[in-house]
């Protein structure tokens, strides 16, 4: 029963990403494990920039930087 945590930021996702995600780690594990995709969770988690950190940096920040 392969539990599958996938964490994103928050910067527009659309649903039909997020199935296409939840397929394609659902398909990973049928290929790889033989795994039963009826007991394969695969949950998405949509985390904010200002909780996200690379290096010394809020992502928040970084984008900012990005797009000057």
């Amino acid at each position: 029963m392969p539990y599958i945590n996938v964490k994103i930021t928050e910067e527009g996702v659309t649903n039909e990403q997020k199935q296409t995600i939840i397929k394609g780690c659902t398909q990973l594990m049928v290929e790889v494990l033989n795994k039963d995709p009826s007991t394969t969770f695969v949950v998405i988690d949509e985390v904010n920039t200002d909780n996200w950190g690379i290096g010394f940096e809020q992502a928040t920040e970084l984008r900012k930087q990005q797009k000057r």
